[in-house]
């Protein structure tokens, strides 16, 4: 058997490109692409990234050069996801709510060799540019995506994308991807709490995470997947290049508000959508909760942890939704919590809650855990042992681009360690806690601000919420909570929600301050932006130590942090390591 050797009929290196051809040959007289009064279809759509592709070759890109766009969820932004590797370059989607400076930091550090701009996005990109022309950096060539269903005419520079597409040849010889080891794309981390790394994805890593999702997700043939999720958001979680291998529509808006997002359902008979959490609270805003969708819509969602009443409160309305967790390192999900079937028997609270947990590594992994981040020991299956999560699996990143200590940070031990803190349930099942960033240690006890936040968001008149440590003069840090009224006739106060909460967990971790807030800081990924929060909740913590009890007392001394040093206490801290 040794002998037998690999040849061009046996041996084809893996990448999600390839669904493209096969979608116009298998599904090329079927929708490919919705988007107001446009439609391609996928015979269309592979003929218009085989003209891209050969325009972006004769403008000089060459094998490794990066392609950057700043577009929202629009036809350009997904044909690009095609057509750069097609000429062997490495597609880089840029996050459109970042600030001038952000952007030209990311075209600065990938070296980008042509940005692609959306209409909308030309003065962001205009400012970026200048940013990086005048520290002494190359500018990338500059071509304008204009708007395919109403042409704006808005320019920078000569090159428009539409007359890229007009001009190329389909029948030109593209390069042939040699090795799967290739990078495929470049995604830049959302930077909540550091500075932005460029994660390099492979194109074997790229295809085995879209075939794993498509199947553990269960998507047949001809799905209607709506673009809620952002395409710079890991590459759409792979579903970019998923809709091909399935032949389904690409229902695109540029814009994720309720009015858009029901209206396209209706519209197009949505069967699938991806989102962040935050997308739960936009769907339930006034008049939409009000809504019945007439069919099922499954909905993937990660990026950060779903209270389990926000989950059931989107479940009533018709969403079926299945919760997955993933960070960008890991070519977006790498656990899903995989339903069985003995759940649909439960009550709905109690299928929520089971919902909410992050569950079981997706197929592409050879394995995910959770770790004493020092010992590498996996933690015991008892739901309540906290540890890191880590992951191993051909899904996991190439590396960060530019970055070796980042790397010798990241890989310990043949496992990827992602910073996150969780448990393993007796199932098997992972459950997130918080990130190792986000653990409050008050008086030498760890609490979880998601769980924290999960008793808030049962608070009927809650819409939001997030919680953050607050210094404290005795006990170190407490927990500061920051909360959204359901509408502006809900009335929010802070005495109703400390005794909601004193009812429903241990006393230490009952906020010491509550904050109603019209809206709470989030990034382009729809996540909280905590550090903002913590700036806020380090203005508000008390500044007078507080008074010693009255009769007997144990003394505690405390340094900041809230440690004991008479009993050191292993708090998350010591074994996870905060990156992001």
């Amino acid at each position: 058997m040794d002998q037998l050797q690999k040849r061009p009929a046996n041996h084809v290196p893996l990448s999600p490109v390839g669904f493209l051809p096969r979608a116009n040959a298998v599904y090329g007289d079927r929708l490919s692409v919705v988007y107001g009064r446009v439609r391609f279809t996928w015979s269309q759509t592979y003929h218009r990234c085989r003209r891209l592709a050969s325009a972006l070759l004769a403008l000089g890109v060459r094998r490794g050069d990066v392609v950057s766009v700043l577009a929202p969820n629009v036809p350009a932004t997904y044909e690009m996801h095609f057509a750069a590797p097609m000429a062997g370059a490495v597609l880089n989607t840029i996050n459109t709510r970042l600030d001038a400076n952000a952007v030209a930091t990311i075209l600065g550090h990938s070296e980008a060799k042509l940005l692609f701009v959306d209409y909308d996005y030309v003065r962001l990109a205009g400012d970026a540019l200048r940013l990086l022309a005048d520290a002494g950096g190359p500018v990338p060539l500059v071509a304008v995506i204009d708007d395919l269903d109403a042409p704006t005419g808005v320019r920078l520079g000569e090159l428009e994308y539409e007359g890229l597409v007009a001009h190329g040849d389909p029948e030109a010889d593209l390069p042939p991807l040699a090795d799967e080891w290739d990078a495929v794309t470049l995604n830049y981390t959302s930077g909540t709490t550091s500075a932005p790394k460029g994660v390099v994805y492979s194109h074997r890593g790229a295809y085995l995470s879209t075939t794993s999702l498509l199947l553990q997700w269960g998507v047949g043939t001809e799905p209607v997947y709506l673009w809620t999720l952002p395409m710079f958001h890991c590459n759409g979680w792979t579903f970019t290049w998923g809709m091909a291998a399935r032949g389904g529509v690409n229902v695109c808006i540029r814009d994720a508000r309720p009015a858009d997002i029901y209206r396209a359902i209706a519209r197009h008979r949505v069967t699938h959508m991806c989102c962040a959490p935050v997308v739960f609270s936009i769907l339930l805003e006034g008049d939409a909760n009000k809504q019945q969708l007439e069919a099922p819509v499954h909905v993937l969602t990660g990026g950060a942890p779903p209270p389990a009443a926000l989950l059931e409160r989107v479940e009533r309305i018709g969403f079926l939704v299945t919760h997955a967790y993933g960070l960008t390192e890991a070519t977006g999900p790498a656990l899903a919590c995989e339903w069985r079937d003995q759940w649909d028997r439960l009550p709905l609270p109690e299928r929520a809650r089971l919902k909410a947990r992050q569950g079981v590594s997706v197929l592409s992994l050879a394995d995910a855990d959770v770790k004493n981040a020092d010992t590498m020991q996996s933690v015991p299956r008892d739901g309540k042992t906290v540890g890191e999560i880590v992951l191993r699996g051909s899904s996991v990143m190439k590396g960060y681009l530019n970055n070796p200590k980042a790397n010798e940070e990241a890989f310990k031990g043949g496992w990827f360690l992602t910073g996150d803190v969780g448990v393993v349930h007796q199932d098997g099942y992972i459950e997130i806690k918080d990130r190792s960033k986000d653990v409050i240690i008050s008086g030498g006890e760890n609490i979880s601000s998601k769980e924290v936040e999960e008793v808030l968001f049962r608070h009927p008149a809650v819409a939001d919420a997030a919680v953050v440590a607050m210094p404290h003069p005795r006990w170190g840090e407490t927990p500061c909570a920051f909360v959204v009224a359901t509408d502006k006739a809900a009335r929010v106060s802070e005495d109703d929600v400390l005794a909601f909460c004193s009812k429903r967990m241990a006393r230490f971790m009952v906020p010491k301050k509550v904050v109603v807030v019209e809206a709470l800081p989030r990034n382009g990924l729809g996540k909280v932006e905590k550090v903002k929060l913590r700036e806020v909740a380090r203005k508000l913590a008390p500044t007078v130590p507080a008074q010693k009890p009255k009769g007997k007392t144990t003394t505690t001394t405390t340094t900041v942090g809230g440690r004991r040093d008479e009993q050191p206490v292993a708090h998350i801290m010591a074994v996870s390591r905060s990156r992001l």
